[in-house]
């Protein structure tokens, strides 16, 4: 007793929120049935009844059950009902027998659920977020507005197979009886939600249309039969020629269907397993953002694929994740995917109990439910679009589609959509740039410290060797542009480095245009230096392997691949040095008066500042230093190489910031200001160093002030004109 009274309490928010989805979910489904069965023939309307009916139980029981959302509502929605009424209606029109057609729509159904099925066996459930705003935006204003065109003949009580065009036009065929009904229902419906959340307004309209129907009928009596009343649904009619022997004959029929006839369906099946995947995925979003979870769209799609097959096959309508009811479950209580379930359970077991109330449920009533859906369909988010000139040809792609769904057709319509949406994705590639910025060597420098001397050099050769930073997608839209940029170039630099940092992506075409800019430059026998060329772009591309696939293969000479641009510009800086490289490696150590800072100094200065000092010999990859440590040394290298490495932008990954060489110093800033160490210094190769610590330095000050002074004085002049460099290089990097 006690674990049954535990279950309840934790459920018991999924019973009720599952039972006030049922409120929503299932008139919805009833009047979305009546819709398009009655595109068939009136006297389907029942049968459309019950489709709805088996079409919620079957999707409420079925897709929670399998599907990977909670608190998520399937049913049978607006899309589907679109969708299956614009097919029900072009086979009657090429004039197909309603048996056929109800036998037609099955197929469509089951066709449409293995496709959704598969879509998410194969993970491509992720895919379809990618679709465009203003598609998806466009499509379900179409449908919206679908929904509400073929709603307005029931809402006006106009015969069979009249236009929404004939009814707008001619007020003869209206009945104001209908009139009433459904104007009474749409307005209780709209009004509703303003006056209270306890009840949906869906339900609040379908009770107000049904009192409207009962005034009127008390002055008509001919109102308050179901036999021949095409005002209501009429009876469900289950046995004889009724629903029943109908799903047998359609199945023994179903052997009479051709290949070619099958074969027909998949286009539209498609087009509704995008229109029914979209509308549950779109739910789950939703339902995500408000519950802070998140859903598996591949195991939803399947289940929902699962679910509408089966509904299909016994006769029910498909359907998708609607958004009203899972917001209602929600509000309601629901928590997990048992709500849904009930939801399902709750719908077949009223629609057994009330099915003689849902015989007189007036069809107007439906229709204005439907019309009210198909309002709120109607995506108005883009007509902001209209206020900048910017995005004018977005809010003419949604416009498209809503055309091209209304005059032509829904399968029209996404092509249309997506073939637009591509083109305005290639205007905004096109139009974009593709060099983020372009500076010389002479600007830049590599994370090698070179001497002043070396520097002035540089800052003089520098102008001969270009660099152009790419960025974004390389393709047949930007080719053109990018070759019109690289050009001048070509005939005066002496070095052309392209870093691809920032590419995302590649193609034929721009692979083939920079074999030709190769080309050109070795005509002059200048190199091609491509830097940052990565092994796996965002795209998934081992962008080496394709440009040498292209025939743009680094062969040390014309075309060199550098791994980042740092050591491509070190590169060029060592060619443009010339002699004045990196000494090697053999030579012997420098003596203090050899090293740039100490040059000129006398004899006898020397002489004491090395006594000074401390000789000491590091390893290839030992650690001189370590950031955070608190030693206030200074080192002078006396051969060999030091990288130093720091945490560049709060990460925790070690990043090389600069080289010292041969007669350079380093650890300055911690000499002057007694700061704990900020980066790393680690020997690269074997190293010989002269230290001086700062308690030798404060005995040397005391002793000798004019030696202080000097070398004092050295250390921030060479920190200035460092510091001044590297702020030339940030104010380059901020004007582009």
């Amino acid at each position: 007793m006690r674990e049954f009274s535990g279950t309840w309490m934790r459920h018991s928010g999924d019973f009720w929120g599952g039972f006030a989805a049922m409120l929503v979910a299932l008139p919805a489904a009833v009047a979305f049935g009546v819709t398009v069965y009655s595109a068939i023939s009136p006297h389907y309307a029942a049968f459309g009844a019950l489709a709805g009916i088996l079409g919620a139980t079957a999707l409420g029981l079925l897709a929670p059950t399998f599907g990977g959302t909670d608190r998520l509502i399937s049913a049978p929605c607006a899309p589907a009902a679109a969708v299956l009424s614009a097919f029900a209606i072009q086979l009657v029109g090429q004039g197909v027998q309603p048996v056929a057609v109800v036998l037609m729509m099955t197929v469509l159904g089951i066709l449409t659920g293995l496709i959704q099925t598969l879509i998410g066996f194969l993970g491509f459930g992720r895919l379809i977020k990618y679709i465009p705003y203003p598609v998806v935006s466009g499509y379900l204003s179409g449908v919206g507005l679908i929904l509400i065109g073929s709603q307005l003949p029931k809402f006006a009580g106009a015969p069979i197979g009249t236009s929404w065009l004939d009814v707008l036009i001619t007020p003869q065929h209206w009945d104001w009886r209908s009139l009433a009904v459904g104007g009474v229902t749409v307005v209780a419906m709209l009004v509703a939600p303003k006056l209270t959340k306890a009840v949906p307004g869906t339900i609040i309209g379908i009770l107000a249309g049904i009192l409207t129907y009962a005034g009127i009928a008390s002055t008509d009596p001919s109102l308050l039969v179901l036999d021949g009343n095409t005002l209501v649904i009429g009876p469900l009619g289950a046995t004889g020629e009724g629903y029943v022997e109908l799903i047998t004959n359609r199945w023994n029929q179903i052997g009479e269907l051709k290949l070619s006839q099958v074969a027909g369906l998949v286009g539209s099946a498609i087009t509704l397993a995008a229109l029914l995947s979209i509308d549950t995925l779109k739910t789950c979003v939703v339902l995500d953002q408000m519950t802070r979870t998140r859903h598996d769209p591949n195991r939803e799609l399947a289940a929902q694929g699962f679910a509408n097959v089966v509904a299909s096959t016994i006769g029910g309508m498909p359907g998708a994740g609607t958004m009203g009811a899972s917001l209602v479950n929600l509000s309601s209580g629901g928590k997990t995917r048992i709500s849904g379930i009930v939801e399902g359970m709750m719908a077949l077991i009223v629609a057994l109990l009330l099915g003689s109330f849902v015989a007189w449920i007036p069809i107007a009533t439906l229709s204005g439910v439907l019309i009210v859906v198909g309002l709120r369909m109607i995506d108005t988010d883009p007509l902001r679009f209209l206020e900048s000139r910017s995005t004018v040809l977005d809010f003419s792609v949604v416009l498209a589609v809503v055309g091209v769904a209304i005059f032509v057709g829904l399968i029209a319509a996404s092509a249309v959509g997506v073939i637009l949406s591509i083109l305005l994705f290639l205007r905004e590639q096109v139009g974009g740039n593709v060099v983020r910025r372009k500076s010389f060597v002479g600007q830049r420098s590599s994370t090698w410290f070179r001497p002043e001397v070396e520097m002035k050099i540089l800052e003089q050769k520098g102008n001969t060797a270009v660099i152009f930073e790419l960025q974004g997608s390389l393709f047949f839209g930007t080719t053109h542009q990018l070759y019109l940029t690289l050009e001048p170039e070509l005939a005066v630099t002496d070095y052309l480095i392209l870093d691809m940092q920032r590419v995302q992506s590649v193609d034929v075409t721009a692979a083939h245009m920079l074999n030709l800019v190769r080309d050109v430059l070795s005509e002059r026998n200048v190199p091609l230096l491509l830097s940052n060329v990565r092994e796996n772009l965002p795209n998934g591309r081992n962008l080496r392997e394709f440009f040498e696939l292209a025939g743009l293969v680094a062969n040390g000479t014309t075309v060199i691949f550098m791994p980042s641009l740092e050591a491509a510009i070190e590169w060029v800086e060592d060619r443009l040095l010339g002699e004045m490289v990196k000494t090697d490696a053999n030579l012997p150590p420098l003596e203090l008066h050899q090293i740039e800072l100490f040059k000129g100094s006398k004899p006898d200065t020397l002489t004491d500042l090395k006594a000074c000092m401390e000789s000491r010999s590091c390893k290839a990859g030992e650690t001189i230093f370590s950031r955070g440590d608190s030693g206030a040394d200074l080192y002078l290298l006396r051969s060999g190489e030091v990288r130093i490495m720091g945490y560049v932008g709060g990460s925790s990954r070690l990043c090389h910031i600069a080289t010292y060489g041969r007669g350079e110093f380093f650890g300055g800033l911690a000499f002057l200001d007694q700061q704990p160490r900020s980066n790393d210094a680690i020997a690269s190769t074997d190293a010989e160093l002269y230290v001086l610590t700062h308690e030798k330095f404060s005995y040397l000050a005391e002793a000798h002030k004019r030696i202080a002074f000097v070398l004092i004085s050295q250390i921030a002049r060479t920190l200035a004109i460092r510091l001044r460099h590297t702020d030339n290089e940030l104010t380059l990097l901020q004007e582009n």
